[in-house]
């Protein structure tokens, strides 16, 4: 039996409201604030320029289970990945000025040979949150153990699955990121009225017990495997919200009339000081409300049987479109288990104003169905509070295949808002057709209506699903394109130093398919000029001195260039462009 906590608050957080509508940038943790958002418009320029420049969701950036930092210091994006790492590391790294174009990183997020490296494979679903008073990043990740540390927290060398969350820190966004233990959290959330059935299957785990009668029999009680956290830091306190993982946790279902092997998520509260610690030294740790809070009376246990809060469940709240694979062991002729996921979970704090009144609403998307089907998807839940009782939506789910876009298997994201904070942005991960192999990052503009209820009047939740032009994310604008002035010999060449920043004051990579410069040289007699793959090389043709122009464009849907223009405080639009004088010798 799991335990709410209770007891007194922490410290009132101070949060960010982005446009108005979402406390999304979490609490005041003092002394330090956990930044998951971009910062607040400047109304002098970015609130108020406009531009026509567009991005499309071209499928050409790798990666699974997307996390997504704004970070501060550097006006970057920064994109986490399960996968899309060099060798030698886990979790590729990508960054961005816009939300859209990404450049991907060498190396990646944490090294494979980190001294204190506790997984042994099966790295999964980075997140990585910045203390902006520290300067400390954060990476929470999934990984699974090797025997020996497995029978330290599951009582059992052969666990199936025996995954659990690590954290490690970072002075820099790129990373590396060190490992702060040479353990996962030390955190053993146990199911006390749990029949493991597991304990009197066979060894291939693959068929549970045919009667509920039958899996009564087995001994109760087990440890919960974890993946996939995601933390929300809301009014002084910290919750870690995680999947349960499919493994050990067969359940019966009364209308199927079978067990389904299903994962479900749930939260825990943390304590705030490894957050406040200069050095990040110190690894998380759970409440001691829910320490050893599922212990049997009057036993003296192995190991720590902690409690925690269950947050989504299929028996709790079933939706039809969660059951794409309960029939998985019969239709693969045994060789699948049936199963239910609910996972990669993303939780967050929304403030609206209804009728003269402030609320307060916390909404959690999560994916359902295995990741690697079609039919894979994102659905959400709402609560009055980080521990709920949540309720899914009823038309769930709000994201999915959409064969007329070519875009499936869409699902674990996460939430981010537009460089002025006035929109929010889904970014998750896809296939581009049913039977691709390979998952890649897709950009959705997400939406909160607080003037369309649903059916249980909460704000409605929606999410854009596009392959076409849309605007680039509100604030990314105005653009300013930089160059040198340049000489060059007659008959030698001469790369040009130009750059083009977002008004956040990050570059776009220019050797990307989806920016590049246009450039012409007059007189055109005195040289000429040629742009390849981000370069701008001029060739110096006879004396004199001319002049050089280059304008920004970016890529259409289509594939198509179209230069970019923009105009601020109403004025009229210009091309994003620079002219700068050449001397040819």
């Amino acid at each position: 039996m799991s335990r709410r906590p209770e007891g007194p608050s922490l410290p009132p957080a101070r949060r960010a409201v982005l446009g108005g509508t979402l406390a999304l940038a979490a609490a005041a943790l003092a002394p330090g604030a956990a930044v998951a958002s971009p910062r607040q418009p400047d109304r002098g320029t970015r609130a108020f320029t406009a531009t026509d420049a567009t991005y499309a969701n071209d499928a050409m950036t790798s990666g699974g289970d997307p996390y997504v930092l704004f970070d501060e210091p550097s006006g970057y994006y920064y994109a986490y990945c399960t996968g899309g790492s060099d060798d030698g590391y886990y979790f590729g790294v990508h960054r961005s000025p816009d939300l859209s174009t990404w450049e991907r990183l060498p190396g990646g997020a944490l090294r494979a040979d980190d001294p204190k490296q506790w997984g042994k494979d099966w790295f999964w679903a980075p997140e990585v949150y910045r203390n902006p008073d520290t300067g400390l990043y954060y990476l929470f990740y999934a990984a699974r153990m090797g025997s020996t540390m497995a029978e330290q927290y599951f009582l059992h060398a052969d666990f199936e699955e025996p995954c659990s969350i690590g954290v490690a820190v970072s002075r820099t966004p790129e990373g590396p990121f060190h490992n702060i233990d040479d353990r996962p959290l030390d955190y053993h959330p146990y199911k006390p009225d749990y029949h493991d059935v597991n304990l009197i299957m066979d060894a291939d785990q693959l068929t549970p017990p045919a009667t509920e009668e039958e899996g009564r029999t087995a001994p109760l009680g087990s440890y919960i495997p974890m993946i996939d956290a995601n933390l929300l830091f809301d009014e002084g306190r910290i919750y870690l919200y995680f999947s349960s993982n499919a493994y050990r946790n067969w359940v019966w279902d009364t209308g199927l009339g079978k067990y389904i092997e299903e994962s479900n998520i749930a939260a825990v509260e943390l304590t705030t000081h490894w957050w406040r610690d200069p050095e990040g030294a110190t690894m998380p740790t759970i409440h001691p409300r829910y320490a050893d809070a599922n212990a049997r009376t009057g036993t003296a246990d192995e190991l720590r049987r902690d409690g925690f809060v269950p947050v989504l469940t299929y028996a709790a709240d079933p939706q039809p479109w969660e059951d794409a694979h309960v029939n998985d062991h019969a239709t693969s002729g045994g060789s699948k288990k049936d199963r239910r996921w609910e996972e990669g979970s993303t939780a967050w704090r929304h403030d609206y104003v209804h009728a003269g009144e402030r609320r307060t609403l916390y909404y959690l998307t999560y994916s359902a169905n295995n990741f690697e089907n079609q039919y894979y998807g994102v659905g959400y839940a709402v609560a009055d509070h980080p521990l709920g009782p949540w309720r899914k939506y009823p038309n769930n789910p709000v994201l999915s295949q959409n064969p007329d876009v070519g875009m499936y298997s869409t699902g674990h994201g996460s939430l981010t808002a537009s460089p002025d904070g006035s929109e929010l942005y889904y970014v998750h991960h896809g296939r581009t057709s049913p039977t691709s192999p390979d998952r890649v990052v897709y950009t959705e503009r997400l939406r909160i209506d607080d003037h369309r209820p649903d059916a249980a009047g909460h704000p409605l939740l929606t999410i854009d699903q596009s392959t076409g032009d849309e605007p680039v994310p509100a604030g990314t604008a105005p653009f300013r394109l930089t160059a040198r002035p340049v000489a060059v010999n007659v008959g030698g060449t001469a790369d040009v130093a130009c750059v083009v920043r977002s008004a956040a004051g990050a570059a776009f990579d220019l050797s990307a398919p989806e920016n590049r410069v246009r450039a012409e040289v007059r007189p055109a007699g005195l040289a000429s000029v040629r742009v390849e793959d981000g370069t701008v090389t001029l060739y110096g043709l006879r004396r004199g001195t001319a002049r050089l122009t280059l304008v920004y464009q970016r890529r259409r849907a289509d594939g198509s260039y179209r230069d970019v223009h923009q105009a601020r405080h109403g004025g009229r639009a210009e091309a994003v462009r620079v002219t700068v004088p050449v001397v040819v010798r």
